[in-house]
């Protein structure tokens, strides 16, 4: 069984930062993709970014240049360093994966429970 947990979360000012951190524990082949979404709290969930396991990194507009996504593959971790931080970004942040459990066979999605981002003005 593969779990992802999540840590980091916690209060912050506008244009403060944060590094959020998310681990990948159980038995696995490989991560193929592993990113961040976000719940708003009117409950919308948002796409933040991925990376894929080349090193290819996508954002969502909204935190293009503020928000920065990196691995540690060892670990098998990965951060989200956000940066000026804003109101908006006040969320619950959820890591996720696509993880191979056999070389060549399909990926499986998985998801953290979620870590808590508040951004005060």
């Amino acid at each position: 069984q593969v779990q992802l947990v999540e840590s980091g979360g916690g209060w912050v000012q506008a244009g403060g930062s944060l590094r959020l951190s998310c681990v990948a524990s159980g038995r696995f082949a490989h991560i193929a993709a592993m990113g961040w979404y976000r719940r708003t709290p009117g409950n919308t969930r948002e796409w933040v970014t991925t990376m894929v396991s080349g090193g290819a990194s996508a954002y969502a507009d909204s935190v293009r240049g503020r928000f920065t996504i990196s691995r540690d593959s060892a670990k098998n971790t990965w951060y989200l360093q956000m940066d000026n931080l804003k109101p908006d970004d006040t969320a619950e942040y959820v890591c996720s994966a696509q993880i191979r459990h056999v070389l060549g066979r399909p990926t499986t999605d998985y998801w953290g429970q979620g870590t808590q981002v508040t951004v005060s003005s």
